[in-house]
């Protein structure tokens, strides 16, 4: 049982939070975005616990299907040989099994909302399950990642709006830009053996000018987000906006193609810019009421 139990933790990451709450802050951007309108503060904390537990279900589901799709390439990878399915200790008809509870969780979560929420939620199951092919095929599948993770911004505001406005949508953008960068820093660890496998990334096609490639994405990501904040009444939540511009150049300072332990440092930083970028717009919503 304890074989299971570990196996099962180890192929969701769920040691490894900082994937599920990189799905879930954008999620609590556009809850809080929705709820500067909106001002039924239970709404709000109900949806939040929803969203919470939708991103841990599909996280953990997104990563089984990426190592069953990747298992040939864990193994020829330093950092990922020893996954479960790479390594042989879990059965791939088990992993798959895995996959359809956690999914039917996550469906049970899903009705929970109302129907337009529900039609994106089942669109998204698209970017979800086809992105673990997109590195066989393109330079860029952090852009796709950033398609997939930050969709929950579009369903958190359709879940108390029930329709689709321009600012979600901008707010959209700017997170896309915020995971093709933090993305990018993280495939920085695995370049030398993406190069021998031909697996492809955006940190392979701006190896170069890899500094430069982040610092843009952030910038746009920075300036989107201020966009949309102008938008509404930008107060004291300047305040965690300017935290989060710090967390985004503290890890262009310490992230290095030479040093892959201080690529994962940058990338954990992340945790902190969603939650200040949260933080920056719930105030703004609070400040309404």
């Amino acid at each position: 049982m304890s074989k299971h139990i570990t196996n099962f933790i180890n192929v969701t990451r769920l040691n490894k939070p900082i994937g599920f709450l990189l799905l879930f802050w954008p999620c609590t951007w556009g809850l809080s975005l929705a709820f500067y309108f909106d001002k039924n503060f239970n709404t709000f904390c109900y949806y939040l616990i929803l969203f919470f537990l939708g991103s841990v279900l599909m996280r953990s589901a997104g990563c089984i299907v990426n190592d069953i799709v990747d298992e040939k390439i864990d193994r020829r990878v330093s950092r990922t040989k020893n996954r479960p399915i790479a390594s042989g200790s879990l059965k791939k008809s088990t992993a798959w099994i895995y996959v359809l509870i956690l999914c039917l969780l996550a469906f049970l979560v899903l009705i929970q909302f109302n129907f337009l929420t529900i039609s994106l939620g089942i669109f998204s199951m698209i970017f979800a399950f086809s992105y673990p092919f997109m590195k066989r095929f393109t330079y860029w599948p952090q852009l796709f990642l950033g398609f997939t993770f930050n969709w929950g911004i579009i369903m958190s505001w359709t879940a108390i709006e029930n329709n689709i406005s321009y600012l979600p949508l901008l707010l959209y953008c700017g997170a896309i830009f915020w995971t093709l960068g933090y993305d990018t820093i993280y495939g920085v660890q695995d370049i030398s053996d993406d190069e021998v496998i031909g697996v492809k990334s955006t940190a392979i096609k701006f190896k170069d000018n890899l500094n430069l490639f982040v610092i843009v994405c952030y910038l746009l990501s920075l300036i989107t987000i201020i966009i949309v904040m102008i938008n509404l009444k930008i107060n004291y939540s300047i305040v965690f906006l300017g935290i989060y511009f710090l967390t985004l150049l503290h890890q262009i300072k310490i992230f290095n193609l030479r040093n892959p332990s201080n690529c994962l440092k940058a990338f954990k930083i992340n945790n902190l810019s969603g939650l200040m970028v949260f933080l920056g717009f719930f105030t703004l919503a609070v400040d309404m009421l």
